[in-house]
């Protein structure tokens, strides 16, 4: 709410980066932002999985890229175990119940299997037929509303893409990537992310500015507009400064600021180049004299742009 309660606009981009959650969660998202856009294009510069997937799954339009994936929504459990929690797929507790049923009427096998079933909750299974049922649920009706709305066979092909990504035996593990290619397959209104050279570069710049506020900050979970409002989570971590916090490299002994070496090395001084205890630090770097500096990788905060110079090579 904080990060979309002041935009007017009808039509939404939705960047999505996550390894899921759940599917409660998911479908508050979901039920929000449809009463706030008519329309909804989600991009997945990396992976949105799980219950990110169901997001995704939401929209009217998806953009992947080569390197993008989408991921299984079938449910998962945690089970407590005499060796700590342990989390399992909904429809694998299903399996190894109905393994343990028929391997129990040999007595012989009943000591191999009671610390295995003594961490089935009360409900477990009922539960695990539940969940699916649930976001199986969700997905078709998402898909048959929005990103089929105007299809004839539009129920159909909602309610079998909806049964794939949770069908667990279609994947045998809850992290199997679903690559571009297939969700096309399948039947999904996918565009390629790489047909637009712009509109990639400012996708993915987004993505990288967020991956390294994560690494260089306690930032945990981060939601945030175009205008700069954000909804920020922080953990618990503690940063840690770094040695010489705030404290430029030095130079080379016997090199002096903008000074071209016999090598054809000159140094100058960079741009802000990178994160270290929570803090921009300004440090040198040597770049070829009598040719310019190039930027390896643009990062955009804020409509405030940083630049990180690399060593040009000849």
């Amino acid at each position: 709410m904080e990060a979309v309660s002041n935009v007017d606009e009808k039509q939404l981009d939705l960047i999505i980066h996550s390894p899921g959650g759940s599917a409660e969660a998911a479908e508050s998202v979901v039920t929000y932002l449809r009463k706030r856009f008519d329309h909804i294009r989600v991009f997945v510069p990396v992976a949105a999985m799980s219950a990110a997937t169901m997001v995704a799954l939401s929209a009217d339009e998806i953009v992947m890229g080569q390197h993008s994936q989408l991921g299984p929504i079938d449910p998962q459990f945690t089970i407590q175990t005499p060796e700590g929690p342990r989390s399992a797929p909904a429809k694998a507790i299903l399996n190894q119940f109905e393994l343990a049923k028929k391997e129990c009427k040999e007595t012989s096998n009943l000591a191999a299997w009671m610390p295995i079933l003594r961490g089935y909750m009360p409900g477990l299974l009922t539960q695990c037929q539940d969940s699916r049922t649930l976001a199986v649920r969700m997905v078709s009706t998402w898909l048959k509303q929005y990103m089929f709305a105007n299809d004839k066979e539009g129920e159909a092909k909602a309610t079998a893409i909806a049964d794939w990504f949770a069908d667990y035996e279609s994947f045998f593990t809850h992290g199997r990537r679903v690559s571009p290619d297939e969700a096309i397959a399948k039947g999904l209104k996918v565009t390629w992310l790489e047909s637009d050279g712009k509109l990639q570069d400012a996708v993915l710049s987004v993505h990288h500015t967020v991956a390294h506020t994560f690494a260089g900050t306690p930032a945990a979970k981060i939601v945030e507009n175009h205008n700069g409002r954000a909804w920020i989570k922080m953990s618990g971590a503690v940063v840690v400064p770094a040695p010489g916090r705030g404290q430029p490299p030095a130079l080379p002994p016997g090199v002096r600021y903008n000074q071209i070496e016999p090598n054809g090395v000159v140094w100058r001084k960079g741009a802000d180049s990178f994160l270290t205890g929570g803090q921009i630090v300004r440090c040198y770097l040597p770049v070829r004299a009598g040719r310019k500096g190039h930027f390896s990788i643009n990062y955009f905060n804020n409509c405030r742009e940083l630049r990180k110079w690399r060593l040009l090579t000849e």
